[in-house]
C-alpha cells in the first residue's frame, strides 16, 4: 500500500483554493457559442477585398450556424467549434458604375482544419464577364483574407476563454483569473474520444491530424416518395435498421452520435430541419484515424417525387470512388427495394 501522500495523483484528493474540481480530473466547459457569433460577426462584416482594378466588400452574414467552447479534461485545455458560416458581397470595377451582388459560404470552420485550409465559396447573382471578373476577384483575393480573419477568430477564442478553464492546485497562488497558456494547435480530443467509444473496433495506431488531400462529393437521386417519409427513411432507428441490415444505435439530435452498419459508419447530427435537410459529421471506419467529412442532405419534394441532394465535403482523395459508390449501393438502392420507394406510389 502506498504511504501517505503517495501514489497516482489521479486518486489523491487535493487541496484546492476554491474547494471543486479535485485535481482538475472532472471535465468542465466554458460555452463560447454566443461570443463566437458575435466575433465572427465582428471580424467578417465590413471587410473590404479590392486590388487595382476592382473594389468589393462583405455587406452581411446571413447565417451562423454550428457551436464552440473551451473544455478542462485531467487539466488539459480542449477546444471545440465548428461552424457553417453564409454571407452576401457587393463590388465593382473601380471605372466602372455598376455595383455587382454576390453570395459567400464557410461550409466547415472547425478544428479539423488550418486557418489556411478552410473552404470559402462564391457565387454571384450575375452571369456577365463582368460579374464573372469582379467575383474572381472575390474569390482568389477575397480568400486569403476571410482566411487571415478566421484565423484571428481562432486565436481570439484560445485567449479569451483559455482563462480559468484549468484551475488552480495545492501550492499555486489560487489566482483563478491567470491566464492558461493554451497550445497553438489545440484538437478536439474531446470528440476523438467518444468517436473511440463508439468505435471501438477502430484501434489502428496511427498518428492523428495528419493533413490529407480531399475532394468534395455532389449527387442527386429522385426517390418516388413524400419528403417526410424520406426524412423518417434516414432519421428514424428503425428504419434505418431496416436498410442497413444491421443494429443501429442513434440519438435524433443536435449532437447525437450514431453508428450503423457494424460499426463501419459513425458520426453526429449537426443540423436537423424535419422534412427538409440533414447536416452529418461522417467517416468510414477504414478513414484516417479522426477523420470526418461534412454530409448534408437536402430534400425537394415534387409533385409525384423527392429530390435528394448530397454534398459531401472531406471526402479522402483515395476514398472518393468508393464512397460515391457505396451511397448507391448500400442507401439509395437498399431505401428503394426495402420500403419501394423506386415505384410511383402516390
Amino acid at each position: 500500500m502506498a504511504k501517505w501522500g503517495q501514489g497516482d495523483p489521479r486518486w489523491i484528493v487535493e487541496e484546492r483554493p476554491d474547494a471543486t474540481n479535485v485535481n482538475n480530473w472532472h471535465w468542465t466547459e466554458k460555452n463560447a457559442t454566443g461570443w463566437s457569433q458575435e466575433k465572427l460577426k465582428e471580424l467578417l462584416t465590413g471587410l473590404v477585398i479590392e486590388n487595382d482594378e476592382c473594389f468589393c466588400e462583405i455587406k452581411e452574414l446571413t447565417k451562423i450556424e454550428g457551436e464552440a467552447s473551451a473544455n478542462n479534461r485531467k487539466a488539459k485545455l480542449i477546444f471545440f467549434y465548428e461552424w457553417v458560416i453564409k454571407g452576401e458581397w457587393s463590388g465593382k470595377l473601380k471605372n466602372g458604375d455598376k455595383k455587382y451582388k454576390g453570395k459567400f459560404e464557410i461550409p466547415n470552420l472547425s478544428e479539423e482544419y488550418e486557418a489556411d485550409e478552410i473552404e470559402v465559396e462564391v457565387s454571384t447573382d450575375k452571369t456577365t464577364d463582368e460579374a464573372f471578373k469582379v467575383k474572381e476577384v472575390m474569390r482568389k483575393t477575397g480568400t486569403p483574407l476571410i482566411r487571415k480573419q478566421l484565423a484571428l477568430y481562432i486565436k481570439s477564442l484560445k485567449e479569451e476563454y483559455g482563462q480559468n478553464v484549468i484551475l488552480p492546485t495545492k501550492g499555486s497562488s489560487g489566482d483563478l483569473t491567470k491566464e492558461v497558456k493554451v497550445p497553438s494547435q489545440s484538437v478536439n480530443k474531446a470528440k476523438q474520444e467518444m468517436n473511440k467509444m463508439v468505435t471501438n473496433g477502430d484501434t489502428k495506431k496511427t498518428s492523428l491530424g495528419v493533413k490529407i488531400p480531399t475532394m468534395k462529393l455532389v449527387d442527386k437521386e429522385e426517390f418516388k416518395c413524400r419528403a417526410e417519409d424520406l426524412y423518417r427513411a434516414l432519421t428514424d432507428k428503425e428504419m434505418v435498421q431496416a436498410f442497413t441490415g444491421g443494429p443501429v444505435a442513434m440519438e435524433v439530435e443536435k449532437g447525437g452520435r450514431f453508428t450503423m452498419m457494424n460499426g463501419n459508419v459513425t458520426g453526429e447530427f449537426v443540423e436537423l430541419v424535419p422534412n427538409e435537410k440533414i447536416t452529418q459529421r461522417w467517416r468510414i471506419k477504414s478513414w484516417p484515424p479522426e477523420h470526418y467529412s461534412v454530409v448534408t442532405f437536402e430534400l425537394e419534394e415534387n409533385e409525384d417525387n423527392t429530390i435528394l441532394k448530397l454534398t459531401q465535403t472531406g471526402v479522402p482523395d483515395s476514398e472518393f470512388e468508393n464512397t460515391k459508390e457505396g451511397w448507391k449501393i448500400n442507401y439509395w438502392t437498399r431505401m428503394k427495394q426495402i420500403f419501394g420507394f423506386g415505384a410511383n406510389i402516390f
